[in-house]
């Protein structure tokens, strides 16, 4: 079973929980066990699990990556300019991959799924793979 999604960023930096539209599809379907794979097919761009509680903890993230890959530097030869956005993305990687219990996301009680823009705003696809 797989899904395709699409959301709109809205600036260059951004992370979009999306744990509630992984859950819905479940529901949806009324699948009890297996496992989610949450991908996204985009260079500059990733997928993350990571608290969300806390939104400062997305604000310090975007901040400590800009620190690591500042948008701009001076030996970059990439000619689109987004050598960092491509870094980001690999760092954080494309998928993740999340037991499904009972009929749900087997998360920790402040984990959420976020889509990390790292190159927008740009309207982009993410996709979720029942096993």
């Amino acid at each position: 079973m797989l899904k395709k999604f699409t959301l709109k960023t809205n600036t260059r930096d951004q992370m979009i929980e999306v744990t509630h539209q992984v859950q819905e599809f479940i529901t949806e379907n009324n699948l009890r066990e297996g496992s989610a794979i949450v991908y996204c097919p985009h260079t500059t761009a990733g997928i993350t699990i990571n608290e969300n509680a806390d939104p400062d903890v997305k604000r310090d993230m975007i901040r400590r990556f800009d620190e690591i890959y500042p948008w701009h530097h001076e030996l970059d030869r990439h000619m689109e300019g987004n050598t960092a956005a491509h870094m980001k993305a690999s760092n954080v990687g494309s998928s993740q991959h999340v037991i499904i219990t009972n009929g749900q996301l087997l998360l920790g009680t402040w984990q959420g799924i976020y889509f990390c823009e790292f190159d927008g705003p740009r309207t982009r696809t993410f996709y979720v793979k029942i096993l």
